[in-house]
Order: structure tokens, then C-alpha cells, then sequence
């Protein structure tokens, strides 16, 4: 259909509770209605393949992971951009040697810091990055220990620390050329976040999507819940936060859904006549 929109759905805290792979019925159903439409929609997350992958059993028609470094349109891969070996090597080096907890993201497994899981859990809850991670361990989603990494391709650098002070070395290093995007809500003591390739990001990955199906941006529809999807917000012809999201990421969006148990896409997608 010529007028169809592409949206772009963020999975922890958007389409999931965080950390969890099974949606809402309401929130499936809400999916399957605007398909029938004849909308394309895209899983839009800072998750590798292999995490996301519980979820494509659900039908989408496309994913964009590692927060934009992956980019896949049906079963074509547009765009796939890891880092440098030498990238990796070095910012590992530094973060290990500043106390900052790290875990990799090649492209179907994520490694982590070998006391990442007593970390996480001395922090609280107080955002869905967090929570991700802390239900990812326990339920042994994937998360493989750092004395396991092979060497394959990295995407992304998820970090950990207690303190800002830990993360002035990597970023006079490594900020020219990646994005520090750090949660604007702060775990007790604990700031996490990601570093992210300046070469792309999720407003890249839709602009890409974009020129592939040949669409204008202002038929495209992000849905979001945190500060790693400000450039999705940023490009998107519309914008939707969650209402449990960043206070910072509503401040910039078009509208705010219920949460997300709530029914918060289904009721979303009937306010903006997607279904």
C-alpha cells in the first residue's frame, strides 16, 4: 500500500515489562491489526539478535538491534556495522582500569563482567536498563561470562559504575567517536548506559530503513521509553513515550501512552488510527 506507515517499536519498557520477552495480548494484537492495515513494523532495540530473537516469533517485518548497528528488512540485512578490534581492545582496557563494569554485545551473544550479576543486584530498580540486565541473569538469558569471548565482532559496550568519576578517562578518549548514553535515571548507586558507535544509532537505522522501502520519515512512528531512543524520537514523523519512561524523553515526543501494563501500545495505536 502506497500510504503505509512504518513504526518502530522499542522492546524493554515499550513492547515487554523490561527484561521480559513475552508482550501483553493487547500489545500483540495491536501488532497484528495494523499489518492488516498494511503498516510494516520494525522491533527498534539496543538488543543484540540474540536477545531479541524470543520475540520474532511474534511477526515483525524487520528489526533494527545493537542499537542501530544491525539493521534487517525482512530477512535482508541492509546495514551491519561493528567496531574496530583496535576500538574494542582499548576501551575495554579503560574501563577495566577505571572499576567499570562492562558487558559486549557481538551480534547473537552478550558477555559480561564476571561479578556484573552481585553488582547489579546491590542496586535497585529504578530504570529498565537495569532491570534488563538483572532478569536477564538470573533467568540465564544468553549472558555469558567475559572469560568466554572468543574475539568475535562487537556492536556495543554496555557499562556499570558506581560513580561519573569512573568514566572521565574513556570518555576524553573514546567520545569523538562514540556516544555515551548514559540513563537519566540513577539506580542507587549506580550509573549505567551505553557506548555507542557515532556511525550510526536507531535515527540512523530508520532513515536507512527509509531510503531501502523508499518512504518519507514523516510516515514513520517511534515508541520509546528511554534516553537511548532519543534519536529515534528525533526522526521519526511521530513520537510516543511511554508513560513509565524518561522524564527527559517525554519532554521531546509528540505523545505519552499508558505503560506498558496498561495496554499502553493498543491504546497508542488506536489514538493515532493505526488500527
Amino acid at each position: 500500500m502506497k500510504n503505509n506507515k512504518l513504526i518502530f517499536l522499542d522492546i524493554d519498557g515499550t513492547l515487554t515489562v523490561a527484561g521480559e520477552n513475552v508482550p501483553p495480548q493487547s500489545a500483540l494484537d495491536a501488532i497484528k491489526k495494523t499489518q492488516e492495515k498494511g503498516n510494516l513494523v520494525f522491533l527498534c532495540t539496543g538488543r543484540n539478535l540474540g536477545m531479541l530473537s524470543p520475540l520474532l516469533k511474534y511477526g515483525c517485518d524487520g528489526v533494527i538491534g545493537c542499537g542501530g548497528g544491525i539493521v534487517q528488512v525482512g530477512n535482508e540485512i541492509i546495514y551491519d556495522q561493528p567496531m574496530t578490534n583496535q576500538q574494542r581492545d582499548e576501551i575495554l582496557e579503560v574501563l577495566k582500569r577505571n572499576g567499570v563494569f562492562r558487558t559486549i554485545e557481538s551480534k547473537d551473544i552478550t558477555y559480561g563482567d564476571e561479578n556484573l550479576e552481585e553488582f547489579i543486584h546491590g542496586t535497585n530498580s529504578a530504570n529498565s536498563e537495569i532491570e534488563r540486565w538483572r532478569k536477564a541473569l538470573s533467568n540465564q538469558l544468553g549472558i555469558r561470562p567475559m572469560c568466554e569471548y572468543d574475539g568475535r565482532e562487537i556492536y556495543k559496550v554496555v557499562i556499570m559504575c558506581e560513580k561519573e568519576e569512573q568514566l572521565f578517562e574513556a570518555r576524553q578518549k573514546f567520545e569523538k567517536d562514540f556516544v555515551f548514553a548514559i540513563q537519566d535515571v540513577v539506580a542507587h548507586n549506580c550509573l549505567n548506559g551505553d557506548l555507542v558507535n557515532r556511525k550510526f544509532d536507531k535515527g540512523q537505522a530508520i532513515q536507512r530503513v527509509c531510503t531501502y522501502l523508499g518512504k518519507e520519515l514523516k510516515d514513520t512512528y517511534g515508541f520509546g521509553d528511554s534516553m537511548n531512543d532519543m534519536e529515534m524520537m528525533e526522526v521519526v514523523g511521530t513520537s510516543v513515550c511511554m508513560e513509565n519512561g524518561s522524564e527527559a524523553l517525554k519532554k521531546i515526543c509528540d505523545y505519552m501512552a499508558p505503560c506498558v501494563q496498561e495496554d499502553g501500545l493498543y491504546k497508542a495505536f488506536e489514538e493515532l488510527k493505526l488500527i
